[in-house]
């Protein structure tokens, strides 16, 4: 078994990681929303939503799950900004927040099937 023994190769590079990491403030929040999109309900939701808006029915029918276990998933995904909500009436639409959430899985799922 190959095992490094040394302390550090590069001080220059390692420096440079280490002030990368201290300059990204956000790096905790920026694991938590690519932790919340490794949830497999929740990745198939925001797949969904790359067509557009739909309500609660059409995502449960969509994915063959009850109203509640949708509600709770986009409860989640609002509350970390990855979706938004509008209403009309009595019906809750939700769609992506932004294009950066939809272009993220555009790249992903483009990653995977190359």
């Amino acid at each position: 078994m190959d095992i490094c023994r040394c302390v550090s190769i590069n001080e220059t590079r390692v420096d440079k990681a280490k002030q990368t990491l201290e300059d990204l403030s956000s790096l905790d929040q920026t694991a938590k929303f690519f932790k919340i999109l490794g949830d497999g309900t929740r990745f198939k939701i925001i797949t969904i939503l790359l067509e557009g808006e739909m309500c609660v029915c059409d995502i449960a029918t969509t994915l063959n799950m009850t109203h509640s276990s949708i509600s709770h998933q986009l409860k989640v995904l609002r509350e970390n900004r990855v979706l938004k909500n509008r209403k009309d009436g009595k019906i809750v639409y939700y769609s992506l927040n932004d294009n950066h959430v939809k272009n993220i899985i555009l790249q992903g799922l483009e990653h995977h099937n190359h």
